[in-house]
């Protein structure tokens, strides 16, 4: 809960002050390099993803993942994750980022949040794409290692 309310916080507190004279919005990473780091990893993650590379996925997800899904709920279990995704995604779905989303936040002594868009091609349906969904991850590195520590995906109206 604490690790939600920390993010809430920096989510607000960036927009404040990225927040343009017009209304828009410009974001401009803080941490360049942590940025270039966390896009890598967001890529390694989802080519492993859209590959069911099982045991890159297992590597980069943290052993206390909590995975938030506003349509499947809370898992907690690794191997349930991965089960699931074996099972569901693997062969059916591909993962598409949206370009020019993604937004990186260090969390000092702990990490960093990412956040971007992402659509889906169901395989299953016709190869029908998703309209662009957030979603946010809070990366963990620990021993020279980067690890998705909490993932919230959520789906906007699809």
């Amino acid at each position: 809960m604490k690790v939600l309310l920390l993010l809430a916080s920096l989510i607000s507190l960036s927009v404040a002050v990225s927040a343009q004279a017009d209304g828009s919005y410009v974001y401009k990473p803080k941490d360049p390099a942590l940025y270039d780091t966390i896009a890598h990893m967001d890529s390694v993650y989802f080519n492993a993803y859209n590959s069911c590379d099982m045991a890159t996925q297992a590597a980069i997800y943290s052993d206390s993942i909590e995975f938030y899904h506003d349509g499947g709920g809370l898992e907690r279990s690794k191997a349930h994750l991965l089960q699931a995704l074996k099972d569901n995604i693997c062969g059916k779905v591909t993962r598409v980022f949206v370009k020019g989303s993604l937004e990186v936040y260090p969390i000092p002594g702990f990490g960093a949040v990412e956040i971007g868009l992402h659509r889906f091609i169901n395989h299953q349906e016709n190869d029908s794409e998703s309209k662009p969904d957030r979603f946010i991850c809070v990366w963990r590195h620990l021993n020279g290692q980067w690890q998705i520590y909490r993932v919230i995906s959520l789906h906007m109206g699809n």
